[in-house]
C-alpha cells in the first residue's frame, strides 16, 4: 500500500477521532442545559385508606396544625358547647369513639328501614367528625368545635339516594328541632324552577335564624362556573354560607366549584376525619370544607349567641385569610381563619370590604404575604439564577477544556 493511501487513512482517522471528541463535548453541554428539575412530593399521612374500622391516625392533620387551638378554644370559651349542628347527610355512626359523646338527641332518618346513627356510606360520619369529634388518646385528629353537638338527619343511604324534596324536608325538620346551624355537604345543579320546595325550606331557616353552611361542589376541574344548590342560594338568602375547598397554600383546590355565589373557602384536601366502627381516614372534597366552616361558626355562635346568621357570615368573611385584597369566584373572601374570627369581638354591621392597600406615608396598612409551604417565588428566581450562572461557567469551562484537549491531540498526532 502506498504512503499516500496510508497518510490519507491516518488523516481520516484523525478527523473521525476529532469529531468524536467534539461530539462528546456537545453532548456534555446538552446534558448541563437539559438537566430536569425534581418536584417536591408531599408525604402522605399513615392509615390513609378509607375503610370502616380503620386505624386511628396519630399525626395531627395539616388542617388542624394551622390552628393555635389554645387560643382558639380559650377565646371560644365553651369550645362550641350548647350549639347544635344538624348534619343532613348519610347518618352519623355512633360506633366511632370520637363521636359517641358528640351525637345529640333528636334528628331523624328519612330513609326507610335505616337508622340515623348507622352510616353505611361513611360520608356523614366524616362530615360530623370535622365539626365535633372529641379529642382522644391515640388520635391526632379532633373536631373544630369539640363540645358542640351534632344531630344526624339521614337523608340518603347506600341503597337510596336523596333528592331535593327529601333535602327540603330534612331542613324543615332540623329547624323545627331548634338547631342553630345546618351543615349540608351535598347539592344539585338543577334549574331553580325545579327546586321550589328546597328554596322554601332555606327561606324557612332564614326566618328562624338558622345558619346553613353548604358545600360549593366538586365540579370545578374544568374551570367553568355553575350554580350548585343550596350553596348558590347565598346570593338570595342571608343565612347561607357557600364554602369552597382550599389547599395548603390557601388557593382553590383543583376540583372546587367556582362561582359568584362562593362566600369563603376552607381546607378541603387531605382531610382527616372519623369513619364508622372507629378509626380515621383521609378524604377530600368541598364536602369536608363545609364542616370545617360549620365548626368555626359553632365556636363563634357559642361566643356571640345573639349574632344572626348574616352577622356570622360577614364576620367569618371579614376575618378570613386573603391572598388578595378582595373576593374572587374561587375562594370568596379568603380562607376561613377561626382564631382571627374569635379574637375579634367587633359585631359586624355590614358586608365585608376589600382590604385597603398599604399606605406609603405611614405603612399602617401593611398586610402579610400569602403563606407558601416550600420556596417562595423570590427563592425560586434566585435558585434559577444560580443554576444559570453556574451552568454558564461550567459550559465555558467545558468548551475551553475541550478546545485544549483537541489542540493537544492534534499536536500529538500531527
Amino acid at each position: 500500500m502506498g504512503s499516500r493511501a496510508i497518510g490519507h487513512r491516518a488523516g481520516h482517522r484523525r478527523r473521525a477521532a476529532g469529531a468524536l471528541v467534539t461530539a462528546a463535548c456537545i453532548v456534555g453541554l446538552l446534558g448541563i442545559a437539559a438537566a430536569p428539575a425534581v418536584a417536591d412530593e408531599n408525604v402522605p399521612l399513615n392509615s390513609g385508606e378509607c375503610k370502616f374500622g380503620a386505624d386511628y391516625i396519630k399525626e395531627t392533620p395539616w388542617s388542624l396544625q394551622r390552628l393555635l387551638t389554645n387560643q382558639l378554644w380559650a377565646n371560644g370559651r365553651m369550645m362550641g358547647q350548647g350549639i347544635k349542628v344538624a348534619v343532613i347527610d348519610t347518618g352519623i355512626d355512633a360506633g366511632n369513639k370520637q363521636l359517641a359523646g358528640a351525637i345529640g338527641s333528636g334528628g331523624a332518618s328519612l330513609v326507610k328501614g335505616a337508622s340515623k346513627t348507622q352510616d353505611t356510606v361513611g360520608h356523614g360520619t366524616k362530615v360530623a367528625g370535622i365539626i365535633a369529634a372529641r379529642p382522644m388518646s391515640g388520635s391526632g385528629f379532633y373536631g373544630i368545635a369539640p363540645k358542640a353537638t351534632v344531630i344526624p338527619f339521614q337523608q340518603t343511604s347506600q341503597e337510596k339516594a336523596g333528592d331535593s324534596a327529601s333535602l327540603a324536608k330534612a331542613i324543615n325538620l332540623a329547624v323545627a328541632q331548634k338547631v342553630q346551624i345546618i351543615n349540608i355537604s351535598q347539592g344539585t345543579d338543577a334549574s331553580p324552577a325545579r327546586l321550589l320546595p328546597l328554596a322554601d325550606a332555606v327561606s324557612n331557616a332564614e326566618r328562624h335564624g338558622v345558619l346553613i353552611v353548604a358545600s360549593a361542589g366538586n365540579g370545578g376541574a374544568d374551570g367553568g362556573e355553575k350554580n350548585t344548590y343550596p350553596a348558590a342560594y347565598s346570593d338570595q338568602y342571608s343565612n347561607v354560607l357557600a364554602v369552597a375547598a382550599s389547599d395548603r397554600n390557601n388557593e382553590r383546590a383543583p376540583f372546587s366549584q367556582s362561582g359568584k355565589f362562593v362566600n369563603i373557602a376552607a381546607p378541603g384536601v387531605e382531610m382527616v376525619s372519623t369513619v364508622p366502627d372507629g378509626g380515621n381516614c383521609v378524604d377530600q372534597g368541598t364536602s369536608f370544607a363545609a364542616p370545617y366552616a360549620a365548626g368555626a361558626a359553632a365556636l363563634l355562635k357559642a361566643k356571640h349567641p345573639d349574632w344572626k346568621p348574616q352577622e356570622l357570615i360577614w364576620h367569618l368573611e371579614q376575618t378570613a385569610e386573603r391572598v388578595k385584597r378582595g373576593r374572587d369566584d374561587f375562594i370568596g373572601w379568603g380562607v376561613i381563619d377561626p382564631v382571627a374570627a374569635l379574637n375579634d369581638d367587633t359585631k359586624p354591621t355590614g358586608a365585608p370590604k376589600p382590604d385597603r392597600p398599604s399606605s406609603v406615608a405611614d405603612g399602617s396598612n401593611i398586610h402579610p404575604v400569602a403563606v407558601t409551604l416550600g420556596e417562595s417565588p423570590e427563592d425560586q428566581r434566585a435558585r434559577i439564577s444560580i443554576y444559570i450562572v453556574g451552568g454558564g461557567l461550567l459550559a465555558v469551562g467545558t468548551v475551553v477544556g475541550c478546545a485544549i484537549a483537541l489542540r493537544d491531540w492534534r499536536r500529538k498526532n500531527a
